[in-house]
């Protein structure tokens, strides 16, 4: 029975009395809640002998560390057992989509449907090991370079090999753990579970932006960036829900009476104006960052290299226009590529033509792949040239408001909107199924 609204409730808040209502609904958003405080807990949990307010000095001059962290909520700041979050799986994850195009092999694994999607699957979790021991290995090495830790192995003789294996270990543990805490959100919860890890650690990072925008005494400043913050977030909802929407008829032969009809059905494709999602800001801001961070560790020297490395430490700040000039173009040709290497792998004119779909007035095949091309490619500038301004709202905004010292976060906004946005399209759906109201219109 449709559950009556109470007059002058509104309705989100009635939809979110409803989802407690229904037991199982119920039962997976605890649940949820119950695994993502589990990490909030490990992200409390340091390894040995750190010196925090070394720690804390590092990250105040390291923009790389600071970019990672958004992935960790904070656990690498704290150096944490989960300190690497769930990044290393993230690589994993789109190393593996861009391998599949490339090798025969993993092409053929991908198209055996669901068996070949857990096969992929397995090969991404195998591939986060490797990936997060390298990558543990270099933030140890790294943290010791500035005092942080110590002992680090680093050769025959130089550092204690077992205590770095041990710190290794733990890391690697800890990232895995949480892939295994996010699958089984992903399984028996609501919402993607990689995804809301990295919301929530996100989330847990808030209050202390919050406290170092408080401290600012340009009151004017606040409240413009504020204004922007809400206005970026609007715009975030406009473009993650915006798509084309193709018609596509598809077309079957039912057998009845003894005679064969012909019948066919209408629908659409739907292609998003961002199908890349957040992937080209990762690759943009990882490789924009690296020249001012090994800059930073070559020192001060007298000859060329020095020379060139306070160059790049100057061109590559975030003060720096030039930095920013780059961000943005580097996030329009990663949103290019990642979006054409995305929709090869879907194959969506052969996956069409092998159900009987067709779009109409364009013959099947590879006239239907050429005009999907060329609405893909379309679409891709508006997303493009939206990604790459999301990326420099931080400069405009701390042009606009000289507020200097917490600039807008709007990578992690658009993170929070998209999986905010996923996660109530899923509550959305199990209400639906219960004849309740959901929460968007």
């Amino acid at each position: 029975m449709m559950t009556q609204e109470i007059e002058g409730r509104p309705r989100l808040l009635q939809a979110a009395i409803d989802s407690f209502r229904i037991p199982d609904l119920r039962g997976k958003i605890l649940f949820t809640l119950a695994l993502l405080a589990v990490f909030r807990f490990m992200a409390q949990v340091p390894l040995p002998g750190i010196d925090q307010n070394e720690l804390d000095n590092l990250f105040d001059s390291n923009q790389l560390l600071g970019f990672l962290d958004l992935f960790s909520g904070g656990a690498l700041r704290n150096m944490s057992v989960a300190a690497l979050g769930v990044f290393p799986y993230i690589t994993s994850s789109i190393v593996m989509q861009l391998l599949v195009p490339v090798i025969p092999s993993l092409q053929r694994i991908s198209k055996e449907g669901e068996s070949g999607r857990q096969r992929i699957n397995r090969i991404v979790h195998w591939l986060t090991v490797p990936i997060a021991l390298a990558q543990g290995y270099g933030q140890l090495q790294l943290i010791q370079q500035a005092g942080v830790i110590s002992n680090v192995w680093s050769g025959p003789g130089n550092g204690d090999f077992i205590a770095t294996i041990a710190m290794l270990g733990s890391l690697v543990a800890g990232t895995m753990f949480l892939v295994w805490l996010g699958e089984l959100i992903t399984e028996r919860g609501i919402g993607n579970g990689i995804s809301l890890i990295i919301f929530a650690g996100i989330v847990a990072g808030f209050p202390g932006l919050m406290q170092q925008t408080s401290d600012q005494t340009n009151a004017l400043g606040i409240i413009w960036l504020a204004i922007i913050a809400v206005a970026v977030m609007a715009l975030i909802v406009v473009f993650t829900e915006a798509h084309r929407r193709i018609p596509v008829q598809y077309g079957r032969s039912i057998f009845r009476g003894g005679r064969m009809y012909r019948q066919t059905g209408a629908t659409y494709l739907p292609i998003r104006i961002n199908s890349a999602g957040m992937i080209p800001l990762i690759f943009a801001f990882s490789v924009v960052i690296l020249p001012g961070t090994i800059a930073s560790f070559v020192g001060v020297r007298e000859d060329w290299i020095g020379n060139l490395a306070g160059t790049l430490s100057v061109w590559f700040s975030p003060t720096h226009g030039f930095y920013w000039v780059l961000t943005f173009l580097l996030v329009v040709i990663f949103t290019f590529f990642y979006t054409l290497v995305v929709f090869q792998q879907q194959s969506l004119a052969e996956n069409l033509q092998r159900n009987g779909g067709f779009v109409p007035g364009i013959r099947p095949g590879q006239p239907t792949q050429d005009y999907l091309n060329r609405v893909i490619l379309r679409l891709t500038v508006g997303g493009a040239l939206f990604l790459g301004f999301v990326a420099i709202v931080p400069y405009i905004a701390s042009q606009i408001t000289d507020v200097q010292a917490a600039v807008l976060p709007s990578v992690s906004l658009l993170i929070m909107v998209g999986v905010a946005l996923d996660t109530l399209r899923q509550l959305e759906a199990q209400l639906l199924m219960r004849n309740y109201e959901g929460f968007l219109r």
